[in-house]
């Protein structure tokens, strides 16, 4: 595990980027910066607070969502499963007993995703802790590659499907070449939210976007001058007119407020040559 005290934090510093940048071909054990330890970006004159998102499936109702982040210039991060992706839209499941929801066809992936970034789900979206260790790897090795292959783009970012991991899937995650993974609550319950992580690949977010106290806790990290603020969820959750007018207002009150910006995340983790 990596130590709190392996991170750096660079205040008045920020790195920025307007869209993704183009793919470099992983070296080594497929890591982008072989032998590198992972950097905290924390930031910026003590005040400005960066806001970090992910949306997890590659679903229909990310089209809708995707406009509405281009809308009010909004970064995110979108976690898929290439393995799922067909030639037409399917692997259609109900939500809820109400709501039909159906992952994007392949060939559309990179027009709706344009502009914004991609990170690894594994391929199929198992249930981790319940296939063997070799299977775990294709799952992980191969997802990163041919997301990587689909898009053009490096593949940093992790996952875990249905938030379930141990210390061995974290070690195949981190050798294929990530340089964080999401947990959540229940997968990371000894990893508390909050930034910056004790483990990068036990990276726990703030709040579910559908959290009825999203808005509190975001004024409270906004109130003690939180370096990062992360929320993540599905856009099929977005039930109704209300959900969806919600959601984008909160994504408006955000770009508004002057002391926040939006940001990557895989900025949060630039790496550093050893």
């Amino acid at each position: 595990m990596v130590g709190i005290t392996d991170f750096e934090c660079f205040y008045g510093r920020q790195i920025e980027r307007s869209a993704p940048r183009p793919l470099e071909a992983p070296r080594g054990n497929g890591a982008l910066f072989p032998g590198a330890k992972t950097t905290i970006v924390a930031e910026m004159n003590g005040r400005t607070m960066r806001v970090v998102q992910c949306w997890d499936d590659g679903v229909e109702d990310d089209i809708r969502l995707c406009e509405i982040l281009r809308t009010h210039g909004a970064k995110a991060t979108f976690n898929l499963n290439p393995g799922l992706h067909q030639r037409v839209r399917g692997h259609t499941w109900v939500y809820q007993n109400v709501k039909e929801v159906k992952r994007l066809a392949r060939g559309e992936l990179r027009d709706v995703y344009d502009g914004f970034l991609i990170a690894n789900h594994t391929v199929s979206h198992p249930r981790p802790l319940k296939i063997s260790p070799g299977e775990w790897r294709r799952e992980v090795f191969d997802g990163r590659k041919q997301l990587q292959d689909l898009f053009d783009q490096p593949v940093e970012g992790f996952v875990y499907p249905y938030g379930q991991r141990n210390e061995a899937t974290d070690e195949v995650v981190r050798e294929a070449g990530h340089i964080y993974a999401r947990g959540t609550g229940g997968s990371c319950s000894d990893a508390p939210a909050g930034h910056p992580p004790a483990d990068p690949l036990r990276f726990v977010p703030d709040a579910h976007f559908k959290d009825p106290h999203i808005r509190e806790k975001f004024a409270a990290a906004r109130a003690r001058h939180a370096p990062v603020f992360y929320f993540w969820g599905h856009s099929y959750e977005l039930m109704d007119a209300t959900d969806w007018q919600s959601l984008e207002d909160f994504i408006r009150h955000i770009s508004a407020s002057p002391d926040c910006e939006w940001a990557w995340l895989p900025d949060l983790f630039r790496p550093r040559a050893a």
